[in-house]
């Protein structure tokens, strides 16, 4: 049995661009300078050509409170701060701005659903995504997670409840009031992640948007908080429903 494809509602847009990259041209000492500019800070282009990073201590810290501090956080907060400003970053980009292997941070990136690859095996679900840490390789930051990063920008804090507060009023639902507390409530039902679409419809029995189930689901997908498991048959037989998994990196600051 697989997960059907529900159709995502008219008022359920992909958000246009949230944080513009701007090429500003300046005259510094006679010189040409490119300042690619990021809501809570920028990136500096060298004279080498290579990138600078400005502005994510806000990040790290927020990212701090998930994995630690250090290295490999810091360097994270920047492939983020850069990859959600445009919605995709290359493997090309990551190298460039870590000046580092990229292998451990896409690694750990893609672990927490943090970023995707573009290239696929079958369908755009996350288990379908395929991980290749190689040159002309291009990850996606899926909406919940840009979001989240320019919300961290700005203040210290990873808060997966205003990240879907906006989000959702960015698609237009109407009911975007009650959409954290629902979020929440697959949070705490899921199991290592992994929830029922018979769990999602309870829940959303319990909100009072039961004539709604299809479309949140297909809402909360094109979010990137949930993604269809289409390869876990046996658990779909079992429960007769499709299986979904959540978003780690949403599921952690909602968590009880």
């Amino acid at each position: 049995m697989r997960d059907r494809e529900e159709s995502v509602p008219a008022h359920c847009v992909r958000p246009q661009q949230i944080l513009v990259i701007e090429e500003l041209k300046t005259t510094i000492k006679g010189s040409r300078s490119n300042l690619f500019l990021f809501e809570g800070g920028f990136i500096k282009k060298r004279a080498d050509g290579k990138a600078k990073m400005k502005g994510t201590e806000g990040l790290e810290r927020a990212l701090s409170g998930i994995f630690g501090a250090g290295k490999t956080t810091r360097k994270l907060s920047q492939v983020l701060a850069y990859g959600s400003s445009k919605g995709t970053i290359s493997y090309q980009e990551i190298r460039e701005i870590i000046k580092d292997d990229p292998e451990d941070i896409l690694l750990m990136a893609e672990e927490w659903r943090l970023l995707l690859p573009v290239r696929t095996a079958k369908s755009s679900s996350w288990e379908d995504r395929l991980l290749l840490i190689k040159e002309g390789e291009v990850y996606e930051i899926p909406n919940i997670i840009r979001y989240l990063v320019r919300e961290a920008l700005q203040t210290p804090k990873w808060n997966p409840e205003n990240a879907v507060i906006e989000l959702f009023k960015e698609f237009g639902d109407p009911d975007w009031e009650q959409i954290p507390g629902l979020v929440r409530s697959i949070a705490e039902k899921a199991t290592d992640h992994k929830i029922t679409g018979n769990q999602i419809k309870k829940i959303c029995l319990q909100f009072g948007l039961n004539n709604r189930v299809d479309g949140l689901i297909a809402e909360l997908k094109a979010a990137g908080i949930i993604s269809p498991k289409l390869s876990s048959i046996p658990e779909v037989i079992r429960e007769g429903s499709p299986i979904y998994e959540l978003n780690p990196s949403v599921a952690i600051g909602l968590s009880p």
